[in-house]
């Protein structure tokens, strides 16, 4: 365990990502009419919002003996530490801190994608026709409304989970610990969740700039082989 965990951190320094990612295939479509929706009256269907959690579920138990610790999350979700430089470090620190804890909850932040970084140093022409958002361009933070409902994703110990759902662990064994956001949250950039703030009363937050040097280049390499670029 300890010389695979090694052995992976020798390899994403190294920039080797096609060694240690993988996509598990779920053609659940061919099998069933999934619901496209989360809400069940309104969308219906054979199994709840493409099966989200049985594939959550199938995470925590696929990797139950692989992995240490499994982050729960979307792909458009960037669990970041802001305390620690990477979240293997950070994790070590949440560790020592709470010894019985195996639930580790991320809030969840919104970053206006309408909200541009005005001096333009982000811009990449070689991206411009390419589809989706240059995450980079887009510091602006919400500050959430904790009034309200304000969910969180996670990061786990999958031996210690039995049943997940998407926000909080089911049923799990230890702990469970609300990592506060100044250590860590998620960047999320999307459309706002607080429409009417301007600009000044969102929060400056350039965090996602400290992965430019792997970032962008890896980017690249993604966009090359999947043909979108030229």
């Amino acid at each position: 365990m300890r010389s695979g965990t090694r052995e992976l951190k020798s390899r994403l320094r190294q920039g080797d990502w096609d060694e240690v990612t993988k996509v598990v295939p779920w053609p659940i479509d061919q099998h069933m009419n999934p619901s496209r929706g989360w809400q069940p009256s309104e969308h219906g269907g054979d199994i709840h919002y493409y099966g989200q959690l049985t594939t959550l579920n199938d995470c925590v138990y696929r990797h139950m003996y692989q992995s240490r610790y499994v982050l729960l999350n979307d792909i458009d979700e960037i669990i970041a530490p802001y305390q620690h430089q990477t979240l293997p470090q950070m994790m070590d620190v949440l560790q020592r801190q709470n010894p019985k804890a195996e639930v580790f909850l991320i809030e969840n932040h919104i970053f206006p994608k309408s909200q541009f970084e005005p001096s333009g140093r982000f811009e990449r022409p070689r991206w411009r026709d390419v589809p989706g958002i240059n995450i980079m361009e887009h510091i602006y933070r919400e500050e959430p409304d904790y009034r309200i409902y304000h969910p969180s994703k996670m990061i786990v110990q999958p031996r210690a989970v039995e049943q997940t759902s998407v926000h909080s662990v089911l049923r799990n064994f230890g702990q469970t610990v609300k990592v506060p956001p100044n250590v860590c949250h998620i960047i999320h950039v999307r459309v706002p969740l607080r429409g009417g703030l301007t600009k000044e009363e969102l929060h400056e937050d350039k965090r996602i700039w400290g992965y430019e040097r792997q970032l962008a280049p890896n980017v690249d390499k993604a966009l090359e082989k999947a043909g979108l670029l030229i």
